[in-house]
């Protein structure tokens, strides 16, 4: 088959966009787990926790509802709906590691869980750490000087 005819057929067939309103969706459903995570931080506040510590709780708790949802099957679902927007937070590093053992969990704890759980997230933690170790460097020498 033709290139030209091949992206005639492909063509044919995609989804349409529409990115502003994605975008739109996706700054919304951000914005609000960004707020849903200020009251749990408020409301863990009420309880004599200071703010240092209710931030990390904070985003264990957003980790967990993460996890399950994508156990229980229904996160997808919302993603779908709410787009990047559940998906760029702590929320999608979540999904992406439950769904990955998920998918390989049924080949044992070594070859299925151990071997696949950082198939998807794996980047994310070496390029984070590279980045980390570069401009931990560069401000340490701005720093110094």
């Amino acid at each position: 088959m033709r290139n030209t005819k091949y992206e005639r057929i492909a063509n044919e067939h995609k989804a349409d966009e529409n990115r502003i309103g994605n975008a739109i969706i996706a700054f919304i459903s951000g914005g609000v787990i960004g707020m849903l995570g200020e009251i749990i931080i408020e409301v863990l506040l009420g309880f004599g926790i200071n703010r240092t510590e209710a931030i990390p709780i904070m985003i264990v708790i957003f980790i967990f509802i993460a996890s399950l949802g994508t156990a229980l099957g229904f996160f997808d679902n919302l993603v779908t709906k709410f787009k990047c927007g559940l998906l760029i937070p702590i929320t999608g590093f979540a999904h992406a590691m439950t769904s990955s053992c998920l998918d390989y969990k049924n080949e044992g704890p070594i070859y299925g869980l151990g071997s696949n759980m950082f198939k998807l997230t794996g980047s994310v933690i070496l390029y984070g750490i590279v980045s980390a170790y570069i401009f931990g460097t560069i401000r340490y020498i701005i720093g110094g000087m």
